[in-house]
């Protein structure tokens, strides 16, 4: 039974999110041949001000407009 976790920071759409546990069940049937019925996406979200990167919040590193190498935000 797989179990596969995405820590994101909050912004991704319903249908991102859709897409994402589709593509994680899918890739892992096509290379592990895992059974998609017991595939298990857990998606979390964090706030921006609770993630840190290089000592500062990507909050913050996204107001500075210093996210273009880590995020597309």
């Amino acid at each position: 039974m797989p179990y596969v976790e995405f820590n994101l920071t909050k912004g991704a759409t319903a249908e991102q999110k859709a897409q994402l546990v589709e593509g994680v069940t899918d890739l892992l049937v096509k290379v592990l041949d895992k059974n998609p019925s017991s595939t298990q996406v857990i998606i979390k979200e964090i706030e921006s001000d609770s993630w840190g990167i290089s000592g500062r919040s990507v909050k913050r590193l996204r107001a500075e407009g210093k996210t273009a190498n880590i995020s597309k935000d």
